[in-house]
């Protein structure tokens, strides 16, 4: 036996957290939970599942989850975007929440890469549906 933090990488104890979150969301009085590196290693299908358990978890507490999966993205309420611009030598970072067509762009983005085309649109649209009708 050897500790978790030892022999588990970041993503492994991302997600450990998000089921210890999940079955004590009623009882812990953190009001905010920030979920980063819950999408290491992992790819479509078992993202789906963990921004599914992260959508749950968000019903009872405010989740703020950091991602590169679009299979995550698309569980969310609001989808924001942290960008980096280089300003006359400086790095500055910037959030700001998408509108509904930003979000189906970032998405076929995500999903597509450099390259967004007809299907991965269409595709991030029918991601966003089917999100809105899947219960957490």
């Amino acid at each position: 036996m050897k500790p978790l933090a030892k022999i588990a990488s970041g993503g492994e104890l991302s997600r450990v957290l998000l089921a210890l979150k999940r079955v004590l969301a009623q009882k812990d009085p953190v009001p905010v939970y920030v979920f980063d590196e819950v999408d290491a290693g992992v790819g479509g299908a078992m993202g789906e599942a963990i921004g599914i358990k992260i959508r749950g978890v968000s019903v009872l507490r405010q989740a703020l989850c950091v991602t590169h999966l679009a299979q995550i993205a698309a569980q969310a309420d609001h989808h924001l975007m942290v960008e980096k611009v280089v300003d006359e030598n400086r790095t500055i970072s910037r959030v700001r929440k998408l509108t509904p067509g930003e979000r189906v762009e970032e998405l076929a983005r995500m999903l597509g890469g450099l390259t967004i085309t007809d299907a991965t649109r269409t595709h991030a649209k029918d991601m966003l549906r089917y999100a809105r009708g899947v219960a957490a």
